[in-house]
């Protein structure tokens, strides 16, 4: 790869922070039984941080957003960075539940201007020909929380102590911080329009065809959480996975993500977002009614259960980008900040339907999860081509 086509380290202090926060919004859920000793509380309200931690997110993104739209965004960043890491290090002092959930609240506040950021940052810096892969790039950092962060988080906990594993998202959102303050450059990370009005920013995500978008994001979210949420459930009842080997196949799963992202963003950027997205969708739903099948016939072998894994997983993570440039192309560049805090919260709403649906879903039966997921996907899918209606104005990469 030349120099021209290598990827700024700019773009990787973006892809640390994102990594930084989506570690941060899971991370507690490998040390709960130790916060609930420690805190005096029951694990279901210590399960309950995670919970308010998305809730938060999912509703103040866009207000931060619209807030913050003439702020330069790398301040922005460094600022919200710096509270993040804040509200994570100031749980060493932390002794009570509810002085807990405040700096939770307070994290997840910062988190919700951090990950919108960091994409706009990435989309309207990335050269025409390679928005995808620029915001492929940022959502690899989110996959890699998954396969890497929450798993160091949880080894971190176990060894240190569970206070150990908030002083570890402290180190990453500092870690990032010190990146983009020496990469990011002072030009081009201005406000995105210091003339623009709150009823310019609001107007291309009033569109239909936007809001499109965002329905077709919330289905499809839903439909990967009812299955993943219940996971370990549908492998144990359908190829005897022990907790042992599902660690091992959770790992096989993350790599097809990082695969999957990274592919997405190139396929975004030769066919177009919507091209990508149905791609992405069909092999979803392909691999969802393959589990649906096979659980009539199981048990099935482990490792017909860790290729279905894989390329489950590779699908779910390709959707992300090809959406997120889908909403960009709606709404334009002007308005990228609050066009993605609106997708992100779409994408945590997604998330919440997704484990309500998977709970209701499991108590009749196991093997019906990825019916339901495969069902969700589906209809998103049948959606999503009024998002591209012909509208003049609109930029070429929706195709």
């Amino acid at each position: 790869m030349s120099s021209s086509q290598r990827p700024p380290l700019w773009l990787a202090a973006l892809t640390l922070a994102a990594f930084a926060v989506q570690t941060d919004d899971f991370i507690i859920i490998g040390v709960l039984p130790a916060i609930a000793s420690g805190t005096g509380a029951s694990e279901s309200a210590a399960g309950q941080l995670v919970t308010v931690y998305s809730l938060i997110y999912a509703l103040t993104a866009p207000l931060w957003a619209l807030l913050l739209a003439r702020l330069p965004r790398r301040e922005t960043l460094f600022c919200a960075l710096t509270v993040f890491a804040a509200a994570n290090f100031a749980v060493l002092l932390v002794t009570t539940y509810p002085l807990l959930m405040v700096l939770r609240v307070v994290a997840a506040l910062s988190a919700a201007v951090v990950l919108p950021t960091a994409l706009a940052a990435a989309s309207t810096q990335a050269p025409p020909e390679r928005k995808g892969r620029y915001l492929a790039m940022v959502m690899t950092g989110m996959t890699g929380a998954v396969l890497i962060g929450v798993p160091a988080g949880t080894w971190i906990g176990a060894v240190l102590g569970w206070k150990a594993t908030f002083a570890f998202g402290g180190l990453l959102g500092v870690t990032a911080l010190l990146l983009a303050a020496r990469t990011l450059p002072s030009a081009g990370y201005g406000a995105q329009d210091e003339r623009a009005t709150l009823a310019d920013l609001l107007r291309p995500l009033l569109d239909t065809t936007t809001a499109t978008v965002l329905a077709v994001t919330v289905l499809t979210v839903a439909g990967n959480l009812a299955f993943q949420t219940y996971i370990s459930v549908l492998l144990s009842g359908l190829a005897g996975v022990t907790p042992t080997m599902l660690a091992a196949l959770l790992v096989c799963s993350g790599a097809g993500g990082i695969l999957g992202t990274q592919a997405s963003g190139r396929l975004v950027d030769r066919f177009g977002p919507m091209r990508t997205f149905l791609l992405a969708g069909t092999v979803f739903c392909g691999t969802m009614t393959a589990f649906a099948l096979l659980w009539v016939l199981r048990p099935i072998p482990v490792a017909l259960a860790a290729v279905l894994l894989v390329v489950w997983s590779a699908a779910a993570w390709a959707v992300p980008p090809s959406l997120q440039a889908l909403m960009l192309a709606r709404a334009g560049m002007r308005a990228a900040s609050p066009a993605m805090a609106v997708h992100s919260s779409a994408g945590y709403i997604g998330a919440a339907l997704g484990g309500a649906v998977g709970g209701a879903v499991i108590a009749v039966g196991p093997g019906l999860i990825p019916a339901a997921a495969a069902t969700a996907a589906a209809l998103g899918l049948a959606l999503s081509p009024l998002a591209v209606r012909s509208r003049a104005g609109k930029e070429r990469i929706v195709r």
